[in-house]
């Protein structure tokens, strides 16, 4: 049954015929399809969808043929890397492009507003969504010292991989990087969403934000999820706000209006795909391995926090950056390479990043 669920939904394709002889490689494939999902939908129950829309079958191609795909050569470094584990770990960028700028999603030239780290176990029991500060002023392999999210801006995907690599010590598996404008449209597509604001402020636009549950249209959201400068902790809260309507898109997008609405889900799906670039392993083939996996997860099972850092301070240029704690970096690539993030969640998944 769950083998014709996933021909009706996704058709046959060459790249998921897998021989008996390969299940671990299948494995790790529909792993790394969950994190694409959580990315293209922004929550890991596309399983669900699919139980429920078996005849959505322009799902798979609307996204194949919308989003960009970048060769692994030009995605990840050369040389050595670390061990590839038994979990998967994908690095998801989001790029804050206003209309107005320069530059294509995944080139050189252009810095990273968010970074996460999303990692699924190797039992499929959780994901774990752990944010960088994008400030975090580390060593850039080339480079010198500077910024984290300035390793994209020097060497694209494949330095910001190796950077990343080199300091939790663990294996990525996957990229993909999101354009926030695109979450606009996909909160349209959802008619809003309503996010738990942790605290007053407002834009330099104007815009006036108050504590609580708010009800956001895509406009309203962009902006929630954009802003720094009000905040004397600057990107602590930002990250922080970027979680919370990751939440609200996640709860709307579990209410029985969405999981029966077939149209919406199209809407959403063809929305998000042109705003994506991902690197060449994250196609809509290898989902039709992933549906009976996805089938049960919940919001319960997604856990996000910011790894943790030794505050702010300033560079001899004059920059406001972000310390670095280097062993919280390893001590959570650890935890992913012996599969003990759950051990590390319970015990520091409460902490706001900031080390003070």
């Amino acid at each position: 049954m769950a083998r014709d669920l996933q021909d009706d939904l996704f058709g046959d394709s060459p790249a998921n015929s897998t021989s008996a002889t390969e299940p671990s490689r299948r494995r790790k494939r529909g792993r790394r399809v969950v994190l694409t999902i959580l990315v293209l939908l922004l929550v890991l129950i596309l399983g669900v969808v699919a139980a429920v829309f078996i005849y959505l079958s322009s799902l798979s191609r609307s996204y194949d043929n919308n989003v960009t795909s970048v060769p692994s050569a030009s995605a990840f470094p050369e040389g050595d890397r670390p061990q590839d584990t038994e979990s998967t770990t994908i690095l998801l960028l989001g790029s804050d492009k206003r209309p107005e700028g320069g530059g294509e999603l995944g080139r050189e030239g252009e810095r990273a507003d968010s970074i996460m780290l999303m990692n699924i176990p190797a039992d499929g029991s959780a994901v774990y969504v752990m944010s960088v500060m994008r400030d975090t002023w580390v060593e850039i392999p080339g480079v010198g010292q500077g910024k984290i999210n300035s390793a994209f801006q020097h060497g694209g995907m494949p330095l910001m991989v190796e950077t990343l690599e080199g300091y939790f010590g663990t294996h990525i598996d996957e990229v993909m990087e999101v354009d926030f404008a695109g979450f606009q449209g996909v909160t349209d597509a959802l008619g809003g969403v309503t996010v738990d604001v942790p605290q007053d402020f407002s834009t330099r636009e104007g815009v006036q934000f108050t504590a609580g549950p708010m009800e956001m249209d895509g406009e309203t959201a962009l902006a929630f999820v954009r802003e720094r400068y009000a905040f004397t902790d600057s990107d602590y809260t930002r990250v922080q706000n970027q979680r919370a309507y990751i939440r609200a898109v996640l709860n709307r997008f579990l209410e029985p209006s969405t999981l029966t609405n077939p149209g919406k889900i199209s809407d959403i799906v063809e929305t998000i795909s042109p705003y994506l670039t991902v690197s060449e392993g994250l196609d809509s083939g290898y989902i039709r391995g992933l549906v009976p996996e996805l089938v049960g997860t919940t919001g319960s099972d997604i856990h996000m926090f910011t790894v943790r850092t030794n505050g702010i301070s300033t560079a001899d240029d004059g920059q406001s950056i972000v310390l670095p704690d280097e062993q919280a970096m390893q001590d959570v690539g650890d935890a992913i390479n012996n599969g003990t993030l759950d051990d590390y969640y319970s015990q520091h998944g409460n902490d706001d990043g900031s080390g003070l």
